[in-house]
């Protein structure tokens, strides 16, 4: 993985963010504010726009003007959440300018650790950790042979994701409602399913 491959992976996954953006919104009208698909559609494509004029080499410095971009066109909590992704992934990148699948999968574990650790969450609490922690674990799994990580870590996310209609909410908005949350999707778990869906998107249209 570089800079490159970087730019490649976010534009698939803000593709599925614009193909869903209605579909998040209807998703979060049922227990959020409605804005999900909108934060999540504008966050993506403002990193996209961002990698596509960026000269930055680090992997490190790149992750962290993604997470910066993200935070700043994707007010919200779930944009916020996104953007301690980025800077867990900055970290663990840090000084290096190209890195194998398997260092990259750790840096994603990375990311989604520092999203644990600084959210103060954890699985089965019906968020986007319910999809993103199952997929990045397959991911990393799996790492060997990047074509069956992808997929792995798309199928595990996807389950991780529908899982969550039978958690009761514990954090935002839909933990007002707490057990009437149950049997409902979660949308932040379904962002977090488009993501894997996107890097598998972006490995597929690769070869």
């Amino acid at each position: 993985m570089n800079g490159n491959s970087v730019k490649g992976i976010i534009e698939a996954i803000s593709a599925e963010m614009s193909e869903n953006r209605d579909y998040l919104v209807a998703l979060d009208q049922v227990n959020g504010d409605g804005d999900l698909g909108i934060s999540m559609d504008d966050g993506y494509r403002a990193v996209a726009e961002f990698l596509n004029t960026a000269q930055e080499k680090d992997l490190g410095r790149l992750m962290m003007g993604c997470g910066k971009t993200f935070n700043a066109f994707a007010p919200s909590s779930l944009g916020t959440i996104t953007s301690f992704g980025f800077m867990g992934m900055a970290k663990a990148l840090k000084g290096k300018e190209k890195v194998s699948f398997e260092e990259a999968a750790e840096a994603m574990l990375a990311g989604v650790k520092n999203i644990m650790e600084k959210a103060g969450s954890k699985v089965g609490e019906k968020t986007i950790l319910d999809s993103l922690y199952p997929g990045v674990l397959a991911l990393v799994k799996y790492a060997h042979e990047p074509e069956t990580a992808v997929k792995e870590a798309a199928k595990a996310a996807a389950e991780g994701s529908e899982a969550t209609k039978q958690m009761q909410a514990v954090h935002g908005r839909a933990a007002y409602s707490a057990e009437r949350s149950i049997g409902i999707l979660d949308g932040g778990s379904v962002v977090g399913s488009l993501i894997f869906k996107g890097i598998a998107a972006y490995y597929e249209a690769k070869g």
